[in-house]
């Protein structure tokens, strides 16, 4: 018997065909609007995807994206909690259900899952997409405002990928505080930009505030050591485009580095990075310099030489977001 395909490539075959009849004009139009408001500052009170045509372009524009830095941020909390696996999952704005494969690909197996948005062309599909995945073949798709009148039931994990930007600073308040009372861990992901940092540090803070641990990326459940308007922590993870995609978003390349920041935390004891590389590592003759937040916390650049050894191979194949030192003491 053939095993099943990964929920990463069962993916790419679901959305493949989804522009199908649909005229290109209007799918790049609704690309370029879907950008513009992705990338957007102000907060609206409509829902961003309205139709069958919105949806489909959102679906081979965004999911992938979406799906890869959710799983990241996903597997970097997995690490810092590696005896613990999600009993029932919520996904708040979780639109066509990026973040529901993403927990099918990290934790496999089923379990209870309800992805709620206020967009019904995006939930229903979500649900058709999600026909190619047996593992979120009961999946409960629920339309739901998403913001201050927000009431959850109880479950193990809520995801919240990419929604904060589109909600006011009240409503984004009201969303965090409910999945902090809902939930045993919360996991945030916003577009690596300085706006997305500065969400996301709001929201971490009221996390903490509510009793959780941070589990990744920062090595500690401190203030971060950044200050405020000089730099922001941001992650990247590769996407592979199929030829849909690369069609739709006007580029040739076979993948592109989706940007992203994130915040995973739990209710239960984790066990975070000793420190994690938070800008691509510079390889150079004879060394490898390794920009790390560390569990002081602090900033700080090493420098790994050859005269390190073993760790001087690891560091030549760490990558950015990595965990660091592999193990043993740091450098």
């Amino acid at each position: 018997m053939n095993a099943p395909a990964p929920p990463a490539e069962n993916l790419r075959a679901a959305l493949a065909g989804l522009l199908d009849g649909l005229p290109p004009r209007q799918a790049s139009q609704a690309v370029e609007r879907l950008i513009a408001s992705y990338r957007g500052a102000t907060p609206t009170d409509a829902p961003i995807l309205r139709d069958r045509a919105d949806v489909a372009a959102y679906a081979a524009y965004r999911m992938p994206a979406t799906f890869e830095a959710v799983r990241s941020a996903l597997e970097a909390f997995a690490d810092a909690a590696p005896r613990w696996v999600p009993g029932g999952h919520t996904d708040l704005g979780g639109g066509t259900g990026a973040a529901a494969w993403a927990v099918s690909a990290v934790w496999g197996g089923e379990r209870p899952v309800t992805v709620l948005d206020w967009a019904e062309p995006a939930l229903a599909l979500g649900r058709e997409i999600a026909a190619a995945n047996p593992e979120l073949r009961d999946v409960r798709w629920q339309r739901s405002r998403i913001g201050a009148a927000l009431t959850l039931e109880s479950t193990d994990l809520v995801t919240v990928s990419y929604v904060l930007n589109e909600l006011t600073a009240a409503d984004r308040t009201a969303l965090v505080d409910a999945a902090a009372d809902a939930a045993q861990a919360v996991v945030i992901v916003e577009p690596g930009t300085p706006d997305g940092y500065a969400r996301l540090i709001e929201a971490r803070d009221r996390l903490i505030t509510a009793g959780f641990r941070i589990a990744a990326p920062c090595p500690h459940s401190a203030a971060c050591p950044i200050e405020p308007g000089t730099d922001w922590c941001h992650f990247s993870a590769r996407v592979s485009r199929s030829s849909l995609h690369r069609q739709v978003k006007g580029g040739s390349l076979a993948y592109e580095d989706e940007k992203f920041a994130y915040v995973a935390a739990a209710r239960f004891p984790v066990e975070p990075a000793p420190s994690r590389v938070v800008r691509r590592p510079q390889i150079r003759k004879g060394q490898v310099l390794l920009d790390l937040c560390e569990s002081e916390p602090s900033l700080r650049r090493a420098t790994v030489t050859k005269r390190h050894g073993d760790l001087y191979k690891a560091a030549r194949d760490a990558d950015w977001g990595d965990t660091w030192p592999p193990s043993g003491p740091a450098v």
